[in-house]
């Protein structure tokens, strides 16, 4: 196994290192629960930004320390901007911009990302796991979206939430602000799979190092059109994925991948 630590934006709050071409990036506020405080905002943007044109890097796992995964926004630091001459809004919009672009690099990322969820993900911290990928989660593992409970409807992690499970379900969570287990949450679809306390890095990393084994060329391609297409009208999705099939028929891997199957070998990516 390759293990490489490299250093990051704000190196304090967010940890990576990259073992074989999996960049695992840690959540390194544990005693704020992980909370999503503007220096780690801007890590976390910092970091995919340069994962992005990092072509050694296949597959993202994005790990928290501490006892809990993400307790969402820091609201010790929003509230310190109560006294602003605005009352704060100014920087409650600055924070809330900064936290939605930083979940549209994940999506937008060329490269899968899978969260390793050890501990509680609430409010933001739920919305970061409903925006990877896909989720590995710790039996241990809990989810809310409370914000209702405090007097703020958990408006923006309502966007991945609605994106991700079915309605009604996305609805209970956030009128009634309710914790779920993993259990819950694999039946509804926010994880793909629970695992025993203290597995869940690991088997994130396995399941990273599976998908790390294609290509990444066609992940890029995948990744992409899975998000495009779900916006779309069935009629005009089934138009864009056609033309995106065609388009990926006639990459490099995908004509090596081919005359693999039929060949009865084992395909070499060029990535390309």
């Amino acid at each position: 196994m390759n293990v490489l630590s490299k250093p990051t934006a704000g190196a304090s709050v967010l940890t990576r290192q990259d073992i074989d071409q999996i960049a695992l990036l840690t959540l390194n506020r544990p005693s704020a629960r992980n909370a999503l405080s503007e220096e780690l905002l801007a890590a976390l943007t910092d970091t995919f930004a340069d994962i992005s044109a990092d072509r050694s890097v296949r597959t993202v796992v994005l790990a928290g320390n501490g006892p809990a995964y993400c307790a969402g926004h820091d609201l010790k630091e929003l509230t310190a901007h109560r006294s602003d001459a605005d009352g704060g809004r100014a920087y409650f919009k600055h924070i809330m911009t900064t936290c939605s672009t930083m979940m549209q690099a994940i999506v937008t990322l060329p490269q899968p990302v899978i969260a390793a969820v050890h501990g509680t993900a609430q409010a933001a911290g739920c919305q970061l796991v409903a925006t990877c990928d896909l989720a590995v989660a710790s039996t241990a593992a809990t989810f809310a979206t409370p914000g209702v409970n405090i007097g703020l409807f958990c408006s923006t992690p309502m966007v991945a939430l609605s994106r991700n499970i079915p309605r009604k379900q996305a609805m209970e969570m956030l009128l009634t602000g309710d914790t779920i287990g993993v259990d819950d949450a694999q039946r509804i679809g926010l994880i793909n799979r629970a695992v025993e306390p203290g597995m869940e890095r690991e088997a994130a990393i396995e399941l990273a190092r599976k998908i790390a084994a294609k290509s990444a060329h066609i992940l890029k391609i995948g990744k992409r059109a899975f998000y495009r297409q779900a916006e779309l009208s069935l009629t005009d999705a089934y138009n864009y994925a056609s033309e995106v099939m065609t388009e990926n028929m006639m990459a490099r891997d995908a004509e090596e991948g081919i005359c693999a199957f039929i060949e009865k070998r084992t395909p070499h990516w060029e990535d390309r």
